[in-house]
């Protein structure tokens, strides 16, 4: 499948963004953990979460599906996950895979995971390395650093301190979760904090919870409760919307009920370096706290991004160099070797895929530079079946002259199924259209 874009006029109007990817895989998992059920509403039902629903009702959780993006998780508590009777196939999303593996590592029985071509190629050894230190058994691919995976778990895992090498909240949840299972408490420490989800709605579910300047300790002991959840519109989707509302002339782009958890507002940070009227209104905290977003149309400017920020801002890379590429003036992002291992090589990809458009780029071992100020020419692209690239190549053909065509662009339901449906009620006729 691809997508035909064209610039439009502009882009104007209100929008909702689906449900937090990341907070809907969390309030699943820990749902099933729970005792008693957990009503989620605001579900992401896209691949990857309903990928994840799939494998907890292969796990014997009680799943229902009540109306859009509103499900029931029946918590099978603590001790009642059943030993699946098939391969549990954990799609395109890393969270599937890295967190069944926390949670399979504390259960009494043999499960396997695999995925798909991409997810088979990602990097699992900074998981089940220390789950294998506390005790979990893990056999498969590169020495059980690659899928598929086949793990036993123990119970009572020992508890560990454990210093992790890269910041990811995959691997401080999967680490997290696996505590509720040990012995004694299980401690990890970040270069720099990540994404916080997990630790949050573990203390909302009744789990012992602490967390200071050096890292997050969950203390085992205590049964976690069901409980109702609202998942917040997911700012990585929102973000799209605001690099375009930023980027495309005489545009204002509105967005309300936006999840801004302070551990993942990094963009809007750069956006407002970059000069972008990017606002913040009706603020709000129900465990997650949420605002409307306003962008508009701007006068984009190059910045340098790195360091701690970098992991506040991860997913938004793609889109961000788009912003990049509208601005005046070099743009250098340095610290982000980690997106080399995403669904794609996606600072290869980018870089690859924006200079087909005529952008000045030059990719770099961990980042790139891209120089700004040139006009766009629409071209041929690819998405490298990568749903934040093809999303991101999306939006800078709005910013690009002619036709730009987006080829490879199914991996989009990954996250974001409604995407084009989104945009384009934003502009005043179809903008992005898709030919089979």
């Amino acid at each position: 499948m691809r997508v035909v874009v064209r610039p439009p006029r502009a882009l104007r109007g209100t929008v909702e963004v689906p449900g937090d990817k990341s907070v809907s895989h969390r309030a699943a998992i820990l749902g099933a953990l729970a005792t008693g059920p957990t009503e989620i509403s605001g579900f992401l039902e896209a691949e990857d979460c309903l990928g994840t629903l799939r494998a907890l009702g292969a796990l014997g959780v009680e799943v229902t599906r009540k109306g859009p993006g509103q499900y029931r998780v029946g918590g099978a508590g603590l001790l009642g996950l059943q030993e699946p009777d098939n391969v549990l196939d954990c799609g395109n999303s890393g969270t599937t895979a890295r967190l069944f593996l926390g949670v399979l590592a504390g259960q009494p029985f043999w499960s396997v995971l695999t995925g798909d071509d991409s997810l088979r190629r990602r990097p699992m050894g900074r998981v089940t390395e220390p789950l294998g230190q506390m005790g979990a058994t893990v056999v498969g691919r590169s020495g059980g650093s690659r899928l598929p995976l086949a793990i036993r778990g123990a119970r009572p895992l020992g508890g560990i301190r454990y210093r992790s090498p890269v910041s990811s909240a995959q691997v401080k949840s999967a680490l997290l979760l696996a505590g509720l299972y040990a012995d004694g408490p299980v401690c990890v420490e970040e270069p720099a904090r990540s994404r916080d989800h997990t630790e949050r709605m573990l203390a909302g579910f009744g789990a012992r919870v602490a967390v200071d300047a050096r890292g997050v300790t969950v203390t085992p002991g205590g049964e976690l409760r069901g409980r109702p959840i609202h998942v917040p519109g997911d700012l990585s989707s929102a973000a799209f919307f605001l690099v375009a509302g930023a980027a495309v002339p005489g545009s204002e782009v509105t967005i309300p009920g936006v999840g801004v958890n302070p551990t993942r507002t990094g963009l809007l940070d750069v956006l407002r370096e970059m000069g972008a009227d990017v606002r913040l209104a009706a603020r709000a905290d129900a465990g997650e706290p949420t605002a409307t977003l306003t962008a508009r149309a701007s006068a984009l400017r190059g910045t340098r991004v790195g360091g701690s920020v970098i992991v506040r801002l991860i997913d938004e890379l793609p889109v961000l160099a788009v912003a990049a590429a509208c601005a005046a003036g070099p743009t250098e992002v340095g610290d982000a070797a980690e997106l080399r291992v995403k669904e794609s090589d996606r600072l290869h990809a980018i870089i690859s895929e924006l200079g087909k458009l005529g952008v000045r780029a030059e990719e770099r071992a961990d980042g790139f530079r891209i120089e700004g100020g040139t006009p766009l020419r629409g071209a041929v692209v690819q998405s490298w079946g990568d749903h934040r690239m093809a999303m991101a190549l999306i939006v800078a053909g709005l910013v690009a002259e002619g036709q730009t065509v987006v080829e490879d662009t199914a991996c989009v339901a990954t996250s974001y199924p409604e995407f084009l449906a989104t945009l384009n009620r934003l502009a005043s006729e179809p903008c992005a259209v898709v030919e089979s």
